[in-house]
């Protein structure tokens, strides 16, 4: 591993910022996701969306909803760009993802698609929506760490010239 923590050929190709806006991610999880061949060179060049995506639970498979990912300008054949996708995981996180699932107000959400080792992956977060006032509360919290930083910043600089 290099000094970052990343292992070579990790590649995030889509983040779902609005995820982390929009909700509070209580947990979250990796998982495969089957693609068909002109799906994963779209995706290699970050033609794909994760706006809208979301996930479920269904007889005990996991389908992610919602991703755009468009068509590959020279595949052949035509896919729906926002069909279901299945997302591939262990058993056991199947089972813990349904139950937690069943909570009220919790839902799954995908917040990246990232290439690991050559094969597309998914991070899903188990989220719970943020109501308007957390989000002006984490707007305004990010402002006030913005303005800490900075001031320390003029602050160092200030010293280094009377040194």
């Amino acid at each position: 591993m290099s000094q970052s923590g990343s292992r070579r050929g990790d590649q995030v190709v889509i983040t779902n910022r609005k995820a982390r806006h929009d909700y509070l991610i209580l947990d979250s999880w990796e998982c495969g996701i089957v693609l068909l061949g002109a799906e994963v060179k779209s995706i290699r060049d970050s033609r794909a969306n994760l706006l809208d995506a979301y996930a479920r639970v269904e007889d005990g498979e996991v389908w992610m909803y919602g991703m755009h990912v468009s068509p590959y300008a020279f595949s052949r054949g035509d896919i729906d760009p926002v069909r279901r996708r299945k997302l591939l995981l262990n058993g056991r996180e199947i089972v813990e993802i349904s139950q937690r699932t069943q909570e009220k107000g919790l839902t799954l959400v995908p917040l990246r698609v990232y290439f690991k080792d050559g094969r597309a992956k998914v991070e899903l977060g188990l989220a719970r929506g943020k109501r308007a006032y957390d989000k002006r509360h984490a707007i305004a919290e990010r402002d006030a760490n913005r303005e800490t930083a900075r001031a320390l910043k003029e602050r160092q600089q200030i010293g280094r010239a009377h040194v």
